[in-house]
């Protein structure tokens, strides 16, 4: 297994994507400890992933609160000993479908405060805590969206350029304590979707209209889907991927170029 006697953090584990991670990171033999905002789902999952025999626990916390992050990485340790993954999968509040002319500041920076402040502290307290035990990995989502020339993506290029751009210098700092920083590109992850999200961003989108278009789009003329990005993950978290860090891997399915 990728993951055995790893132990992972995973930030908005109640989400599609954190979901399907963290099933895949426990299969791997990882011990999971979810956390996000609404204890309710993370529970259920952790009672899923428990049932199929991995080990998994539920927390409630907000990936923006300084004090909450740091406390649960502590009480993490205090219980595992280790934390050997954090990834950060919170929903940030992208707003899209309106030009950037007529957006507000609070439009346009909303998403980018957001992810960069939740990276950061979740980061942090995983960094501080690898660096100490001499290893580590820390895993962030983006979509990509800082390298393309895209129009109407609203606040997401700007949030997705500050995470990477805080991945790579943390990286720099952290790499030679033995902790690598990875990101992960990807959009469009059909299971994903949630359409009544989808619609509160943009409530003109013809969501499998939008879908059929980005699959269009890539170059397998495909969608990533789930597993797959997961399985990334769970790649990129393991000690075979013990040479890749300071970088973005792409799993977009050749959606945002290489």
């Amino acid at each position: 297994m990728l993951l055995e006697k790893k132990n992972a953090v995973i930030y908005g584990a109640g989400g599609g994507l954190g979901g399907g991670v963290a099933r895949t990171f426990a299969r791997e033999g990882a011990r999971v400890f979810l956390t996000g905002r609404h204890l309710t789902p993370l529970q259920a999952l952790a009672d899923d992933i428990r049932a199929a025999g991995g080990a998994a626990e539920a927390a409630e916390i907000d990936a923006t609160d300084e004090r909450a992050v740091d406390e649960h990485a502590a009480a993490v340790v205090a219980d595992a000993g280790t934390i050997d993954v954090s990834f950060n999968l919170i929903s940030r509040g992208d707003v899209q479908g309106i030009p950037l002319v007529d957006m507000t500041a609070e439009q346009i920076t909303g998403a980018a405060a957001t992810a960069l402040l939740s990276t950061f502290l979740t980061a942090r307290a995983a960094a501080r805590q690898m660096a100490s035990q001499g290893s580590g990995v820390i895993l962030a989502v983006t979509s990509g969206t800082a390298r393309v020339a895209a129009p109407m993506m609203g606040s997401t290029g700007p949030a997705d350029a500050a995470v990477e751009s805080f991945l790579r210098c943390l990286a720099a700092e952290v790499g030679p304590q033995g902790v690598r920083v990875v990101g992960i590109h990807t959009a469009g992850v059909v299971e994903t979707l949630d359409p009544r999200k989808v619609l509160e961003v943009n409530p003109d989108t013809d969501v499998d209209g939008m879908v059929e278009m980005l699959a269009q789009m890539t170059l397998l003329k495909r969608a990533p889907r789930l597993a797959q990005i997961a399985e990334t993950a769970a790649f990129l978290a393991s000690d075979h991927a013990g040479a890749i860090t300071a970088t973005t891997v792409n799993a977009s399915c050749g959606l945002v170029p290489g």
